[in-house]
């Protein structure tokens, strides 16, 4: 495991810190992981349909993509090479088979890319934005033959973009036979993937209780070899006092829905480590523009003057984040200085009275019952209310409170995003394009359209960013984005950047956090007592 000092070192993959806790009870089996987490936004496990960040950390050790991020970069998976040319990619696929027996092919991979962009979920929205759609995946991705893929370039975007999109866990390859068996009223075997897998990857899915647990066991056909672990179970343990006990007496290997208060009582302790990763990603407080009063721009800049986010970082955030209002995180080259939002009632309430409303309004504030997300909503809460902004919270579960983000059945909301690729564009893409921000659009896929923000300026630029071939044009698009951000007054204001700390007991070796949440699992081992 590699160990960083207190700053973030652009590329690193997590940043760990090392403290210990006394084993006085019985240890789980040397063979078997038990994770404990909450499972709350875990709503399906199709690869081509999920995005939340449990199911993707889940998903991940079911299925191979044709590359994956490594250390920041591209990285051989299902594809051992690949050439690029002007007009698109030609992959080599190694030998590797499916969970079920079923060699991989390129009949599979081109099968998985286009069940991605014609089951049309929001999963597709990575996609769908940089031009691979229904409608032309079937010229645009090809199989040369068995063991050879071509997926030409759709005109707006780059090949860089486009192997980053296909390390995402959406372009995970899926057993085309397999899934085909079970395909109802043309639902491309949605219904059957979602709670079964069929995946390359080194395990497979034995068994998810939605809220309660999920089970994968070792695939003995993957490539890579066999897994160290045998079984990898994961327990749904949302309270985070619970999860501290249970990491305390051995009942679980790993916890990362611990609060802040809890994490911080593994110092000074023995035993364990805990690990800070980079994610790339922010805490959100998402402004439906579909409100008359968040339409106004003034009233969002009121907001933004109406939050502590100091004091928030110190007393609830922690390791789960820092302060960032740009969709960029602070290391990354060509991020800009964070404007000087920060808590100041008076000029707050000014703005709300220049835009027409001095007495104030009442709004209600949607979020899933999360670390850190419930609490970060009652600061918000607090803070709204001193400048006359009544909030009323209304707590829910994933299904729930992801539906209606979709739905623009909201006030306010607080989502969380991570990046999917280690530059601006990368994170801050979802924030500064939505290419039709008509309701009939439909666009749930697109975090921006769901807060009905139109930013048809912010939109071509970012499309004009993603076609630069030169990397100096290119940075220089990069601030103008984020500056014009800024100045728009967002609909989607980030508060955080994202942290996902992890606490780790000792026997645990070589699993490492992934930035894009996409942990693999097949290399941990555990050490005997």
């Amino acid at each position: 495991m590699k160990h960083f000092s207190k700053g973030l070192i652009a590329g690193a993959a997590a940043i760990v810190l090392n403290f210990a806790a006394p084993t006085v009870n019985a240890a789980t089996p040397e063979d078997q992981l038990v994770i404990g987490t909450s499972l709350a936004q875990v709503l399906s496990l199709d690869p081509q349909q999920a995005t939340e960040a449990k199911a993707i950390e889940i998903m991940s050790n079911l299925y191979d993509r044709l590359v994956k991020t490594e250390d920041r970069k591209i990285a051989p998976q299902l594809a051992e090479s690949w050439e690029i040319d002007d007009k698109g990619i030609t992959f080599h696929l190694r030998d590797a088979t499916f969970a079920s027996g079923n060699p991989v092919t390129a009949d599979d991979v081109v099968y998985s890319l286009g069940r991605l962009t014609k089951l049309d979920q929001a999963s597709a929205a990575n996609f769908k934005r940089i031009g691979y759609k229904a409608d032309n995946v079937d010229k645009l991705v090809k199989a040369v033959d068995p063991k050879t893929v071509r997926i030409e370039l759709s005109g707006e975007t780059t090949a860089e973009l486009l192997l980053y999109r296909l390390a995402m866990n959406v372009a995970s390859i899926v057993d085309s036979v397999e899934v085909k068996k079970h395909v109802e009223n043309n639902d491309y075997g949605n219904a059957w993937l979602r709670t079964n897998s069929a995946g390359s990857g080194p395990f497979t899915l034995k068994r998810w209780t939605p809220n309660e647990m999920v089970i994968i066991e070792a695939n003995d056909k993957y490539v890579g070899g066999a897994p160290h672990m045998r079984r990898v179970i994961v327990r749904h343990v949302p309270e985070s006092q619970v999860a501290r006990l249970m990491l305390e007496r051995n009942d679980i290997d790993i916890a990362s829905a611990l609060s802040a208060a809890d994490l911080k009582t593994f110092e000074g302790q023995q035993g364990f480590e805990v690990q800070r990763v980079p994610t790339g990603g922010f805490y959100v407080l998402s402004m439906n523009a579909g409100n008359p009063y968040l339409a106004n721009p003034k009233v969002r800049k009121a907001i933004a003057y109406s939050i502590d986010y100091k004091g928030i970082e110190q007393t609830i955030m922690g390791p789960y984040g820092r302060v960032r209002n740009v969709p960029v995180p602070e290391d990354y080259e060509y991020a800009i200085p964070n404007p000087d939002w920060h808590f100041d009632a008076a000029k707050a309430k000014a703005l709300l009275a220049e835009a027409g409303y001095p007495d104030g309004f009442s709004l209600t504030l949607k979020t899933i019952a999360q670390t850190p997300r419930i609490d970060l909503a009652t600061a918000i809460q607090g803070s709204l209310g001193q400048v006359g902004i009544k909030v009323d919270i209304q707590q829910g579960n994933g299904s729930d409170i992801i539906a209606d983000h979709r739905a623009r059945n909201f006030d306010l909301l607080i989502p969380q995003t991570g990046a999917y690729m280690p530059n601006v564009l990368g994170a801050m893409e979802q924030f500064s394009s939505n290419p039709d921000n008509s309701k009939e659009a439909n666009n749930a896929g697109n975090f921006v359209w769901r807060s009905a923000w139109d930013i048809p300026e912010l939109t071509v630029l970012t499309a004009k960013a993603s076609l630069e071939p030169d990397a100096k044009k290119r940075g220089a698009l990069y601030v103008e984005m984020q500056e014009k951000f800024v100045e728009q007054k967002p609909a989607v204001l980030p508060l955080f950047e994202r942290f996902e700390p992890i606490v780790v007991n000792s026997r645990v070796k070589d699993y490492v956090g992934h930035p894009s949440l996409l942990t693999r699992l097949e290399g941990v081992t555990k050490a005997s007592d």
